[in-house]
């Protein structure tokens, strides 16, 4: 098409991180600076506001309809966080885990997959012991400089921005699925 704006790729992957990505049958995600932007909004009676990217939210149910679980391990508790999860159809929620690991290994027993067929996506030191763990470990962009050194890859977008987008897009990638979702809208 002529005059069609060209846009960047999508994410940037070296034929190792693709493969590192057909592998992962399970997608673990942080909450709070991963799917939002980190930021807690409270009200005067105490209630308190995420916002979460609807863009990671489809991003979610493609990985679903391609067979890649998702799942999410969080710190903290909030029924925000239980009610956009059970919006999206995810089964797997972890909140209020001081020890993500201890979720870790529940999620690795029920879904019978293996460290290496496990993705991680976090932004700040608790994420650390699944990120050094998992076959593909992934920090966002604005995540913690610890973090960042240890993850196989960093994305180009900050937390609660399209972050997880990101990474659900790279996992399609890898399991050659990319090209046939872009296609489902590209020709609709």
């Amino acid at each position: 098409m002529s005059g069609a704006q060209e846009f960047p790729p999508l994410f940037e992957a070296s034929p190792e991180l693709l493969a590192r990505a057909g592998q992962i049958k399970l997608l673990v995600s942080d909450v709070d600076g991963v799917l939002t932007d980190g930021h807690i909004y409270m009200a005067g009676n105490g209630e308190a506001f995420k916002a979460f990217n609807i863009m990671d939210g489809f991003g979610i149910k493609a990985l679903a309809e391609a067979g890649i679980a998702f799942a999410v391990i969080t710190g903290r508790q909030s029924e925000i966080v239980a009610k956009r999860m059970q919006e999206l159809g995810v089964r797997w929620v972890f909140q209020g885990q001081g020890d993500k690991l201890s979720a870790f290994a529940t999620l690795k027993t029920q879904l019978r997959v293996g460290d290496e067929q496990i993705a991680h996506v976090g932004d700040d030191l608790p994420d650390l012991p699944l990120i050094r763990r998992v076959g593909l470990g992934v920090a966002v962009a604005n995540a913690y400089p610890e973090l960042k050194a240890h993850a196989h890859y960093v994305t180009r977008r900050a937390g609660g921005q399209g972050a997880v987008r990101e990474v659900c897009d790279l996992l399609l990638a890898g399991h050659g699925q990319l090209d046939t979702l872009l296609n489902r809208y590209r020709h609709a």
